[in-house]
């Protein structure tokens, strides 16, 4: 039995936003309709969320724990459905759905282990008294989650939210509303989630606006562009909530002179062409030692030009579509800047519809469009570097701070090297692109606030932390 039922998504009981279709970015083909969150329906179901969390609050650690452990085994059980969702409305290629269904069954199963975590500490205290700290659910939390990889992006605040016994107003982009909004919202109805806690309010920046003034939303969960991400923390500082910003990126690989070469383009060809470079992760630049960068840009401009791009439910290929008009001009115009600046394009800078070729920019220098900003498309722009003095130089420079891969042969040297440079997130003879649900995940600069995901940091961003103490018999006091 089908766990999604399109029929129910035109007309929702609450919403008053109207209705704005579900467009496959491949063919353009309306796949389904669905109803939009106008500012009024935030504020009703914020009404409604914070009534069922006050029971949910104070359920035992088990019973959240059943629920999240059944929505992670209903991802399972349900994957080849989600599967053509993120296919269809987001342009993903299979392995990247799979990949988010993964994720997203382990988000649950962490969250559920969350749940049963030490609440507190108990204190010294100078008077004859028991004093503790308790961490105790926010209350409403709202997750504000974008296209690129819808499902992992929400279910990654939503999961530990609804675990430490929060209610969650889940705003997902528009354009991928089912996958990364309405699949888990029956995700968790069917693992019986009490009615209430998680509602799913898509629409535009008007709706998000809502969710984080709503003064029933005490944390905002946000993920998006940067300067996104500094409107809602404005707007979180005015009215005095806590927000989460997981923000932008253009992140940098650095390939050592000790490196091997075609392990290092095998690297870069993921890191940068993976989902048509529509992640935060993405690598955005590719800084080679000199010794190599001749071999390294011949070698990447050849495996670029022998990806295939297409349709991904229809076809087998490497990159899908970019996610819609607005995406692929604004890449078109970075890469015809780029060589308008003089950087050499090796590879790709063409496109049918949204589909965009891979593309290689050789002789990539600071005043380089597409290496200075991050392109969110499959964009690789290469530029050399001497000695690792300069490599720390350039692989630090701009505002954003979110991930780093080093290619060596010598790992403790690029260790000690990730060390000097600023990111939230390093890996050493790897990509970029990385994610797991037990690990921390976070940037620094202009790429957010720094790690809230995964284990500890989750308590600290889905709670408040209460001290309490207990007498045997009433204080006394001067006065």
């Amino acid at each position: 039995m089908p766990l999604l039922d399109p029929t129910l998504w035109q007309d929702g009981p609450t919403l008053t936003g109207g209705t704005a279709p579900v467009v496959e970015p491949a063919t353009g083909r309306t796949l389904a309709t669905i109803g939009l969150a106008a500012p009024a329906d935030v504020a009703e179901a914020a009404v409604r969320a914070r009534a069922a969390q006050d029971g949910w609050g104070r359920a035992t650690h088990l019973e959240r724990a059943a629920v999240l452990r059944r929505a992670g085994d209903l991802f399972a059980a349900h994957a080849d459905e989600l599967r053509e969702w993120i296919v269809r409305e987001s342009g993903s290629i299979p392995g990247k759905g799979d990949f988010e269904l993964h994720v997203a069954a382990q988000e649950c199963y962490e969250a559920a282990a969350l749940a049963s975590r030490p609440v507190g500490q108990v204190l010294p205290s100078e008077a004859p008294r028991l004093s503790f700290t308790r961490r105790v659910p926010a209350g409403v939390v709202g997750v504000i989650a974008p296209f690129n990889a819808p499902l992992i992006l929400s279910i990654r605040s939503v999961a530990p939210a609804l675990a430490l016994g929060n209610a969650v107003l889940l705003k997902p982009d528009r354009r991928t509303a089912v996958c990364g909004g309405l699949a888990l919202a029956a995700v968790f109805a069917a693992a019986g989630l009490p009615a209430g806690l998680l509602q799913v309010l898509p629409g535009g920046g008007e709706t998000g606006a809502a969710v984080v003034a709503d003064p029933r939303v005490r944390v905002v969960s946000f993920t998006g562009s940067t300067a996104s991400g500094r409107a809602v923390g404005e707007l979180a500082g005015r009215h005095l909530k806590r927000a989460h910003l997981e923000l932008g990126g253009n992140s940098a690989l650095v390939v050592l002179r000790d490196a091997d070469v075609e392990a290092a383009v095998a690297q870069a060809s993921w890191g940068t062409f993976f989902h048509q470079g529509q992640i935060c992760m993405t690598a955005g630049r590719h800084l080679v030692h000199a010794s190599l960068y001749d071999d390294y840009v011949e070698r990447l401009a050849a495996r670029a030009e022998e990806l295939a791009v297409g349709d991904p439910h229809r076809e087998r290929v490497h990159l899908g579509p970019l996610i819609d008009r607005a995406q692929l001009e604004r890449v078109h115009a970075l890469v015809e800047a780029s060589t308008a600046q003089g950087a050499k394009l090796v590879a790709g800078g063409t496109h049918r519809d949204l589909f965009y070729r891979p593309t290689v920019l050789a002789g990539a220098t600071d005043d380089t469009p597409a290496y200075a900003q991050e392109v969110f498309g499959p964009v690789a722009p290469v530029r050399s570097f001497a000695t690792e003095e300069e490599a720390v130089a350039l692989a630090s420079a701009g505002p954003y701070g979110l991930s780093l891969g080093i290619v060596t042969r010598d790992t403790a040297r690029g260790l000690a090297l990730a060390d000097r440079i600023p990111t939230g997130i390093a890996h050493i003879n790897d990509q970029t692109v990385n994610d797991e649900a037990v690990a921390p995940f976070g940037g620094v600069g202009a790429s957010g606030t720094g790690a809230r995901f995964g284990g500890e940091a989750n308590l600290d961003a889905f709670t408040e932390l209460r001290w309490t103490t207990t007498r045997a018999t009433p204080a006394g006091h001067p006065f």
